[in-house]
């Protein structure tokens, strides 16, 4: 391992967090509201300590770096995750009300992962510089910190590719074939664009700059961090209200596809847009899902809503779980068990591979479900051969068995992680439902989860320690698994 790259890159990531760190700061003394000079220090001393960190590394690891190997890469893409998360809790430990350590590391996880769980039980208490802060943490998250690195890497001359390459967000056979440096740049452009766009309409709806900025940002990267406590459902009761929602559901709709197709338009390749189709599957997902919640609830004589307003709430809550942004509208607790129980399914499989969305992701699910179609046919047509092709790429047996193995594992680390959750919080009176749902809500970086975590509750009754195992369960979840287990093989600390 060459601890020198490490310490270098690594380095420049904290730079680039305590920049982050201090425009908030200078908003927060800019701001006219009361109580914001704390956050302004608050964000400025976290900012300082961020930024001597990195300059320790960057000493440390003082010399040419020429290229980035894959080894390296691997552990970069994982530890930068991990330092985001302590260095981002800063603020949240230093600005009163403040948090403790680890509902403060829980937080800022939650923020980098765009998981958008929470431990602040009243955000109406806390300044608007750190709720901007939040808002910041998970837009930079959404395109995935270190993919926004590669491009300041390449302009510095270092080779980031594995980096591209092993940020979950963003892995396609697109980049391999394209210029890196390009393909990153494009992304941010993109990235930049819909966020600016989002911020329009919401303004346009009606909300303030601050908000627009703040729900545009957490809108853009799926994460679901709002300034106020009702979340979208602040806005329900507006006249325009519905507008409110649909612009952001469109929003994170868009935002839950490949952003590499994006980049494939830009460049006219409208073939290559044909090919997707795990786009097609997760609109379809979601089309299907809305209109069935949406029947179900106008025909239940418990709700005594309509069908327009059934499926206006269906549609907001499938597209933000789906899309696992974790906005809430209304409460979905209180829909039947079935409805829930599809909600369930959507937050395991999440949004499209290469988005700003967490879960399984729907191109796996399009790969185990084909095969797992083929492997029934071949119980009584063994000798037929079939053949897999998923967004216009084939699919091998490799391919297949890789697919399987992350299926099969993600599932596990739910059940697991469950048990884990049972254990820690013992004597709590937590049940089986909520410790399931705290795993999965982390996990597959959704937000609010079912039970006594559902869109109404949070994050702040569970232990210390509980808190600590779901943070790591974020990061784990958004880079999806590999990245970070690899962190607990030794052979990937030997040196060469």
């Amino acid at each position: 391992m060459n601890y020198r790259i490490l310490a270098k890159v690594l380095g420049l990531l904290l730079l680039l967090l305590s920049v982050s760190m201090a425009a908030c700061g200078l908003f927060a003394g800019l701001d006219v509201v009361a109580g914001d000079h704390e956050a302004m220090v608050a964000l400025f001393t976290s900012a300082g300590v961020t930024f001597l960190a990195g300059t320790i590394l960057i000493f440390v690891g003082l010399g040419k770096i020429e290229k980035i190997p894959r080894r390296e890469g691997v552990v970069i893409v994982g530890l930068g995750w991990v330092l985001s998360a302590v260095f981002g809790s800063l603020p949240y430990l230093l600005c009163p009300p403040h948090l403790g350590w680890s509902g403060a590391v829980f937080e800022a996880a939650s923020g980098f992962t765009t998981t958008g769980s929470t431990v602040i039980t009243d955000l109406e208490k806390w300044p608007r510089g750190l709720l901007l802060w939040r808002a910041v943490s998970q837009w930079l998250g959404g395109i995935g910190i270190l993919v926004l690195f590669v491009a300041v890497l390449s302009y510095l001359g270092v080779g980031s590719k594995s980096l591209f390459r092993n940020e979950s967000s963003f892995q396609s056979g697109e980049a391999s074939t394209a210029r890196i440096r390009d393909t990153a740049m494009t992304l941010l452009k993109i990235y930049f664009v819909i966020s600016i766009v989002c911020v329009i309409g919401l303004r346009a709806c009606g909300l303030s700059w601050y908000n627009a900025v703040s729900h545009s940002m957490t809108a853009v990267s799926t994460g679901g961090f709002s300034p106020h406590n009702a979340s979208i459902g602040y806005y329900s009761g507006w006249g325009n209200g519905w507008a409110i929602e649909l612009w952001i559901s469109v929003i994170m709709l868009i935002c839950s596809l490949n952003f590499l197709i994006f980049a494939v338009v830009v460049r006219k390749r409208w073939d290559r847009v044909r090919e997707q189709n795990d786009v097609r599957w997760f609109i379809g997902i979601c089309v299907v899902v809305s209109l069935g919640i949406g029947i179900g609830l106008s025909l239940d004589d418990r709700y005594s809503i309509g069908f327009v307003q059934a499926l206006r709430e269906s549609w907001f809550i499938v597209v933000s779980i789906a899309s696992t942004t974790g906005f809430g509208a209304t409460d979905y607790e209180l829909w039947p068990a079935w409805c829930k129980a599809l909600l369930a399914i959507l937050m395991v499989v999440g949004g499209c591979s290469g988005s700003t969305a967490g879960g399984m992701k729907v191109n796996r699910l399009v790969v185990f479900l084909k095969s797992s179609a083929h492997e029934i046919i071949r119980a009584f047509r063994p000798n037929q051969v079939f053949r897999l092709v998923v967004n216009g790429n084939p699919i091998d047996e490799t391919a297949r068995a890789r697919t399987t193995s992350f299926v099969a594992l993600y599932l596990l680390i739910i059940a697991l992680g469950a048990v884990v959750v049972g254990m820690l919080e013992a004597g709590q009176g937590i049940d089986l439902e909520t410790c399931l749902a705290a795993v999965l809500a982390t996990l597959s970086n959704i937000g609010p989860g079912f039970a006594d975590l559902g869109p109404t509750e949070n994050f702040s009754d569970l232990r210390d320690p509980t808190l600590t195992f779901l943070a790591g369960l974020m990061i784990l979840g958004r880079l999806e698994l590999f990245a970070i287990l690899v962190l607990f093989v030794p052979a990937a600390w030997r040196r060469y």
